[in-house]
């Protein structure tokens, strides 16, 4: 395949292009939040940050289905082309930008009426004032993965398209990155109900740090092999490929299983794994599966599943590999926090935890 074409940055950032690109993310997120809105949803119970007990609406597996089915149907009759995502790459992450400093002082500026709120302007702002900020019912940080990961698939989805009508078919490679990021993200909404029990959700304060990762870092930066695959210049080989699927089965397995195994348990105590009851420390901390092997294992499936997605472009650049060893870092950096948070919640109950499952990410490794 022949290289990609110079980027022209006074065309790419022109007014006109700028404006289409405002109405492009102004009106998917505007459109996802009143569909989200509109939807019935499962109704589910899960902790907030106080400790109580608090009602989320779950309907981001419709969502999602919803807004492929009608990006299909615009791509197929020819409504609407996915590769206006591809043209307007750089305006869209302009505008996606501001739309996240958008947001973020907007919500400093809800949160700051407050009673209980902290002063302070840049950690405020940072890190956020309100762990549920809502908006006509809607749990807006609950909500926001959905403009973020249905974003990232219509982003991979958009570079399917480019390459198909630059060049008439679709790559091993290109096939493959689809199908993994596909199934990851339907995975995702598959088992939206794990999230509510997750860090993040329950305690993370929602300001700039997480909304800019939903709003720009997830769409805009995780789709980074894609974008490399449109004019991939080397083919991928049938037993390179077949190792990557491996890789990709492996890590996903590693990930969500570990993750299951994790909601099962709290679901219920008494729930088997592996084939066997599950053995807990005290009836707290769960060592059965793979909780008794390694303490961060679903961290190191996610690695492997991103790293799967970028081996599709091939060894000929570094420039796809900065995704995982991002994800690598980010996720080691969270390993460590969990462990700190961890060890202020249950004492010496986790370091005999710690004594059991030894390894945090890499077994008789790390």
């Amino acid at each position: 395949m022949p290289p990609p074409e110079a980027l022209d940055l006074s065309s790419a950032l022109s007014g006109e292009t700028l404006l289409e690109a405002a109405a492009i993310v102004l009106g998917f997120i505007a459109l996802l939040f009143v569909v989200s809105l509109l939807l019935p949803g499962r109704r589910v119970t899960g902790p907030d940050a106080d400790g109580n007990e608090r009602v989320y609406k779950l309907n981001g597996l419709a969502l999602f289905l919803i807004a492929l089915i009608v990006a299909g149907l615009a791509q197929g009759f020819g409504w609407f082309s996915l590769s206006v995502l591809h043209t307007h790459l750089l305006a869209l992450f302009v505008v996606a930008n501001g739309f996240a400093f958008a947001l973020s002082g907007w919500l400093y500026l809800r949160g700051m009426r407050r009673p209980d709120a902290a002063p302070g302007f840049w950690r405020s702002f940072f890190f956020g004032v309100d762990a549920a900020p809502s908006w006509f019912g809607v749990d807006i940080k609950l909500f926001s993965y959905c403009p973020s990961l249905i974003g990232l698939a219509l982003f991979n989805a958009s570079f399917a398209a480019v390459q198909y009508e630059t060049y008439g078919e679709l790559t091993l490679a290109m096939m493959l990155y689809q199908t993994f990021t596909f199934l990851y993200v339907l995975n995702y909404f598959q088992f939206e109900q794990g999230m509510i029990h997750t860090w993040d959700i329950v305690r993370e304060r929602f300001g700039w740090m997480l909304v800019w990762g939903d709003y720009v870092l997830v769409p805009f930066f995780y789709c980074l092999p894609g974008w490399w695959l449109v004019h991939a210049p080397e083919p991928l080989s049938p037993a390179a490929a077949a190792g990557i699927v491996v890789l990709f089965l492996f890590g996903f397995w590693l990930f969500r299983g570990s993750n299951q195994q994790k909601h099962r348990f709290k679901r219920d105590p008494g729930v088997k794994i592996w084939g066997r009851p599950a053995k807990t420390l005290d009836g707290r901390l769960l060592v059965s599966g793979f909780w008794g092997i390694g303490r961060h294992l679903n961290y190191s499936g996610e690695i492997c599943v991103y790293l799967a997605f970028t081996l599709t472009t091939g060894l000929t650049s570094w420039a796809p590999f900065l995704l995982p060893a991002w994800l690598a870092a980010l996720l080691w950096h969270r390993s460590r926090r969990d462990d700190r948070r961890c060890r202020a919640k249950y004492g010496d109950l986790w370091e005999r935890y710690t004594q059991r499952a030894r390894f945090a990410m890499l077994p008789f490794i790390y």
